[in-house]
């Protein structure tokens, strides 16, 4: 999973883990701040409060550092997957999980992303959900400035653009809710342009290995094991839209019958079971 995700305490049930707490440490040294400290909530001498959680620039390195430990702790002890998918930055977590690159390459390029999308601000996103996908597309293809930035499953969808493009379509779209998220910016977005830009140079400097196990992108859930692939995939991520519905129908198609989901929260096996009922 990816954000929206996090919670307070989340880190308590991982530290017991092998390398937990060199990994934490790792991250603090390169982020500059506690980050452990950040996921418990509260630390006064060091000036952290609950609400620092859900800054990008936290959330991101913290639910990669939880994620990939839960990856390590799965690897040695459970059944190997057949395939490997993340939601968002939970992309990142899956080409980890698959052997593409190391947790340090992992945390530096989540560093990096996180701070980018930070500075991207200016933008909203709003969840909707219950509507009627035919005049969802059609407001959105006829309003500049919003996107359908998540296609979740069939009843649940996140629109990200301007303030001004999302609120208009939320409120002309007959939906059972729209629920406007506490976010930065306009995530998976046009919006996102120069900082995709941005990341796209760094990441082409970082050397990715091919797959162990084939990925399911979000900009193309079709199952790969191409380095070079598997990274074009990763640089148009920050710009295009998550398609985690089409994500659970490669599911199907491919045969899996039983789905994990590594981290904290069950966002993701909430979608899986009111989305494949096979």
């Amino acid at each position: 999973p990816g954000q929206g995700s996090q919670k307070l305490g989340m880190a308590a049930g991982v530290l017991e883990l092998p390398g937990a707490a060199q990994r934490f440490a790792l991250a603090s040294e390169r982020l500059g701040r506690d980050l452990l400290a950040i996921c418990a909530g509260s630390d006064d001498a060091k000036g952290i409060d609950p609400s620092d959680l859900n800054d990008t620039r936290n959330t991101q390195p913290a639910l990669f550092v939880i994620e990939s430990l839960l990856v390590d702790a799965l690897r040695a002890t459970g059944p190997q997957p057949a395939l490997v998918a993340g939601h968002s930055l939970g992309e990142l977590v899956a080409l980890y999980a698959a052997g593409v690159f190391d947790a340090d390459t992992g945390l530096a390029l989540m560093q990096r992303r996180s701070e980018l999308m930070a500075v991207a601000g200016g933008g909203a996103m709003t969840a909707v959900m219950g509507f009627d996908r035919p005049q969802l597309e059609q407001l959105v293809d006829a309003t500049e400035g919003v996107v359908i930035a998540n296609d979740n499953s069939e009843a649940q969808a996140v629109l990200s653009g301007s303030p001004e493009a999302v609120s208009a379509v939320s409120a002309a779209l007959s939906c059972k809710r729209a629920i406007p998220l506490a976010v930065s910016g306009a995530f998976h977005s046009p919006f996102m342009a120069q900082a995709a830009a941005a990341f796209a140079k760094d990441l082409e400097a970082v050397p990715f290995a091919e797959a162990s196990i084939p990925v399911l992108s979000n900009t193309d859930p079709s199952p790969s094991t191409d380095a070079g692939l598997l990274k074009q995939r990763l640089l148009l991520q920050m710009t295009t839209g998550v398609r985690w519905r089409e994500t659970m129908e490669q599911f199907g198609r491919e045969g899996i019958d039983e789905v994990v989901e590594i981290g904290p929260g069950n966002v993701l096996s909430g979608l899986i079971k009111r989305g494949c009922p096979g």
